[in-house]
């Protein structure tokens, strides 16, 4: 798992995501922007205690953050959801979507993913950030039949920083993500 690294002024780091969590017949890919800052440093998704992923995980499939991390994606895997971020390297001050350097936004290879993996069929993007990012560097270069089968749902951030929401009304929203899962 990627580490950040110093550039020379020392203010903006250079940061990396993570390896794809994947699964054999996967229907559903949530999409983050970018590990934080304390995700980075525990090499671990949404390892930032106040972040909420973990709790709504835990009650929508019982991937909960009482699980050791290791069980947590290994249940994701067995409920058919792949875990990964929109971009794969990019240059940011701090944790804060909105302090990612344009620029240097490199995306992961989702639409190779997608493409590989034939039972997706909706995208879960984990805040406003990561819905925007996959709208400029993922969806249009999208397959054409990769497009007819995946539903983007533009969902609320987890994140700690998106306090002003309250965290009902954020398991209300990714609950919809239940709808998608194959009877």
């Amino acid at each position: 798992m990627a580490r950040p690294t110093r550039d020379v002024d020392s203010t903006t780091t250079s940061v990396a995501s993570f390896d794809p969590v994947v699964s054999a017949g996967a229907w559903a890919l949530v999409l983050g922007s970018m590990p934080g800052q304390r995700s980075l440093a525990d090499a671990q998704y949404y390892a930032h205690p106040r972040n909420l992923f973990w709790p709504i995980m835990g009650t929508l499939v019982g991937a909960g953050p009482d699980l050791p991390y290791d069980e947590r994606l290994a249940t994701l895997r067995a409920e058919g959801i792949i875990l990964w971020d929109v971009l794969a390297r990019c240059e940011r001050p701090g944790s804060l979507d909105a302090s990612i350097v344009r620029a240097s936004e490199v995306p992961n290879p989702i639409g190779p993913l997608l493409v590989a993996q034939p039972d997706v069929r909706v995208i879960a993007c984990n805040g406003g950030a990561a819905h925007q990012l996959l709208r400029r560097h993922v969806l249009p270069g999208l397959d054409d039949a990769v497009r007819a089968r995946v539903h983007v749902l533009a969902l609320p951030s987890t994140s700690p920083a998106n306090a002003a929401m309250p965290a009902e009304e954020r398991l209300r929203a990714w609950s919809q993500l239940l709808d998608w899962r194959p009877r």
